[in-house]
């Protein structure tokens, strides 16, 4: 099977922070996997997926994204953009345009530089946006204006603009965060079932060990910008978890993590 992210002995850190964001982190994801990011706030998940998007220059060591190595000094190629989706915590929709306005700003990296500039989709463009919208259960929401919508409602946007993109990875970060539980497992189901059906392998954040549980083939628990545990779902047990999220007292005059 191919590999999807491989990852070797990365660190890195925010200009101007005192302790790195990720501390020599290694693993490997196999295409077609369905792995969730496990950890406390300021465990460096948000950091790392950010990393992994090409968003991040500045870091050491080795990082592969779909058979391509990412450069520390630049980031990826236009070209090979659109094969990386991701789903943002806070939505990133443009709130005063529709709903299908905003799943086709998802094909712009799939138009030639004059549609994409022009904002003309194809017929193509349009069929593959108006799929998305299906599967993601909002066809009949299409015209509307995204600032109609209730918070569930704006994560199906987001997660249709992610697939109308065609990516061969999903990368989402705590895409359940500001939902109620049962939206959260509708969102994570969606995500999921949607990179499952199309062969995209799925990375995604949360603090929530039972939907890490419920809905990720493999867990990987990090802590302080380091790995704690990578083992399969099966396999992760309460003391473990425990562990993760175990409160740390300050030491005298030395401040806590807070990089995410």
């Amino acid at each position: 099977m191919s590999t999807a992210i491989e990852i070797d002995d990365l660190s890195f850190a925010h200009t101007g922070a005192d302790l790195p964001a990720l501390e020599r982190v290694s693993f490997r994801i196999s295409a077609g996997e369905s792995v969730a990011l496990l950890g406390p706030s300021g465990a460096g998940k948000t950091t790392l997926l950010a990393l992994l998007d090409g968003r991040l220059q500045g870091w050491s060591g080795r990082v592969s994204v779909l058979g391509a190595p990412l450069d520390p000094d630049r980031p990826p190629p236009s070209a090979r953009r659109p094969d990386t989706g991701f789903v943002f915590q806070e939505f990133a929709l443009v709130e005063r345009s529709t709903v299908l306005r905003n799943v086709l700003n998802g094909r712009l990296g799939r138009m030639s530089p004059l549609r994409a500039l022009m904002g003309s989709p194809t017929k193509h463009d349009l069929e593959i946006a108006r799929t998305a919208l299906a599967d993601c259960g909002i066809s009949d929401l299409a015209e509307r204006r995204v600032d109609s919508l209730s918070g569930g409602q704006r994560q199906r946007v987001a997660i249709a603009r992610c697939l109308a993109q065609e990516p061969r990875l999903i990368l989402a970060d705590e895409p359940v965060s500001n939902l109620d539980p049962a939206r959260a497992c509708e969102i994570l189901a969606l995500l999921t079932g949607a990179a499952r059906a199309r062969g995209a392998t799925a990375l995604f954040s949360s603090h929530q060990p039972d939907l890490a549980r419920r809905f990720a083939q493999r867990i990987i628990g990090m802590r302080d910008g380091r790995i704690v545990f990578d083992v399969p779902t099966s396999e992760l047990n309460d003391n473990a978890t425990a562990e993760l999220y175990r409160e740390v007292e300050p030491s005298p005059g030395i401040g806590l993590r807070a990089v995410s």
